[in-house]
């Protein structure tokens, strides 16, 4: 048996464990309540007219006690952003798993993106905002997305290669060529002149042209057949 002074002692480190497990779920609510109290306010105003006062009133607590857990406003916003873009990441992810030509699959990966996207452009108008914001200033959560994007189509190409569905090369370099290609639709943009721009699909179909380039007038068409096959569900 353990000595008295070491079984106390024993008691008191796991007493102690449950207590820290017990603080960092209560600061770890206290954050989540934050993020969400910061969402909804831009969402309704904008972060522009969103202040560390106005988070406070609407999480409930005091503008001190904000800055126990986010060092600024700055902070907030960024952290916003980074949720956001993950929830983008998460579904292409998921997509990525899915069955399939590795052209099929990075259709989906970037169709997914761009609606996404679009479907925050044009139904949370304020935090699409903020977003493209981010974008614009190449944060670095917007440039942690972006690798992260980059690792994910990356294994696809590879995948593709294997297969002799996709031209050689270094497919971490190919992805990032195709990640610059569809920079329009991976990365939130301001709407700016869309006429101007090729769209989805237009661009979709000249990437998917350059990663099956062929070397033979037999590639031409097997290759045009794979596109079209692939890309036929839009």
């Amino acid at each position: 048996m353990l000595p008295q002074v070491a079984m106390q002692s024993a008691i008191q480190e796991i007493a102690n464990m449950h207590g820290n497990i017990a603080g960092q779920t209560k600061s770890s609510r206290t954050r989540r309540r934050i993020l969400q109290a910061t969402t909804q306010l831009y969402r309704d105003i904008g972060y522009n007219k969103t202040n560390v006062v106005d988070i406070a009133h609407s999480a409930a607590m005091s503008p001190a006690n904000i800055y126990r857990f986010f060092r600024s406003k700055k902070d907030i916003e960024e952290t916003v952003v980074a949720e956001l873009l993950d929830e983008v990441f998460q579904a292409a992810a998921n997509v990525a798993r899915a069955g399939g030509s590795a052209i099929h699959r990075l259709g989906a990966v970037f169709r997914t993106i761009a609606q996404l996207h679009e479907g925050r452009r044009v139904n949370d108008r304020k935090l699409h905002e903020l977003v493209a914001a981010a974008a614009r200033a190449n944060r670095p959560m917007v440039r942690h997305y972006i690798d992260r994007i980059a690792g994910l189509v990356a294994p696809i190409i590879a995948a593709g290669q294997a297969r002799g569905e996709i031209r050689g090369g270094n497919s971490a370099t190919l992805a990032r060529c195709l990640l610059g290609a569809m920079d329009d639709h991976v990365i939130v943009r301001e709407a700016g002149d869309a006429a101007a721009r090729p769209t989805f699909n237009e661009m979709l179909d000249f990437c998917v042209d350059a990663l099956c380039l062929p070397v033979s007038g037999q590639d031409v068409a097997s290759c045009s057949e794979l596109r079209r096959a692939s890309l036929s569900q839009r």
